[in-house]
């Protein structure tokens, strides 16, 4: 667990901490010139190769390691592509930053600039939550108008959209958790975050919500509930849920979540997750309500 809370400044604290793992997360939900949709994720993950529990990163001989997760996916073709990178030097960091607002991310298959239009969001009011035994610290930025190229079939295609980015670090093992997780973002500019985070039996719920105008409510009664439906992988044998619904009882909303593309699962070593788009459909606060979301599933066991 992180020792001591120190309050997030904004922007010296979007750059590395000396802790055990941290990530600058990026996905996003875009259109080309003919309406046609597509779907990004890329996550730059960093770790201290002594105190991390993956046996083949303890194998190199730095004491921070970089790597990367990506996957771009095609939703009207049903096609979904990822990579991952596994050994980066910071100098070939795949985003940057332009300026107060602005960022740029560029991999194999994206070309990206997203400009966030709100302030960030820090998770549970502070940036800093206790997960069971241990705590990190958690910002968002939860609305980046995007606009770029993206590579489908070695065809570079003009896109624009919305994106969402997250920056996450802690002194902690996360290897053994679970966790189903939501950045949901509404057509009227509401955003909300939601998840079920499980440490060895300890549960913590969390509902964090950004208006159309900034203004943000932090919330930890919420449900977050699987259809009966699974997609179930060929190479790993996990079953994951890709209908799922959020219930936020304090202010009567209930949504429905459907993935765009239920083949989106992630291998890394011996870590399997599910990662991708979600089309959303529901109520708020007694109105009907429409739009996008992401959904990460991590924890669902091997049954091979």
């Amino acid at each position: 667990m992180l020792e001591k809370y120190k309050p997030i400044e904004f922007p010296q604290d979007e750059s590395a901490h000396n802790c055990m793992v941290e990530w600058w997360y990026f996905n996003g939900h875009l259109k080309d010139a003919s309406g046609h949709e597509y779907s990004f994720m890329d996550c730059l993950f960093k770790v201290d190769v002594h105190k991390c529990a993956v046996p083949i990163l303890r194998q190199t001989p730095l004491k921070f390691l970089y790597f990367s997760h990506s996957l771009l996916s095609d939703i009207n073709h049903n096609i979904f592509h990822s990579s991952l990178n596994p050994f980066l030097w910071f100098k070939r960091i795949n985003f940057t930053k332009n300026d107060d607002k602005t960022y740029h991310l560029r991999n194999k298959y994206l070309d990206l600039k997203m400009v966030s239009t709100k302030e960030l969001l820090l998770e549970g009011g502070q940036g800093y939550l206790k997960l069971g035994s241990k705590a990190t610290y958690y910002y968002s930025l939860t609305n980046l108008k995007t606009s770029g190229r993206i590579k489908i079939k070695n065809r570079w295609v003009e896109v624009s959209g919305k994106s969402w980015m997250d920056h996450q670090w802690a002194d902690a093992n996360y290897s053994g958790d679970k966790w189903d997780w939501f950045s949901v973002q509404l057509n009227d500019d509401t955003e909300i975050i939601c998840f079920a985070h499980d440490d060895n039996g300890a549960k913590t719920y969390l509902a964090d919500i950004i208006y159309a105008d900034g203004r943000q409510e932090y919330l930890k009664e919420v449900e977050v509930t699987p259809s009966v439906e699974t997609w179930i992988s060929s190479k790993t044998g996990a079953a994951y849920p890709t209908s799922w619904q959020i219930k936020i009882p304090a202010r009567d909303i209930a949504l429905n979540c459907v993935a765009k593309i239920k083949q989106q699962e992630v291998l890394f070593a011996y870590i399997n997750y599910w990662e991708g788009a979600l089309a959303v459909t529901g109520n708020f606060a007694g109105r009907e309500v429409a739009g996008d979301a992401f959904m990460e599933l991590v924890g669902y066991h091997t049954k091979k």
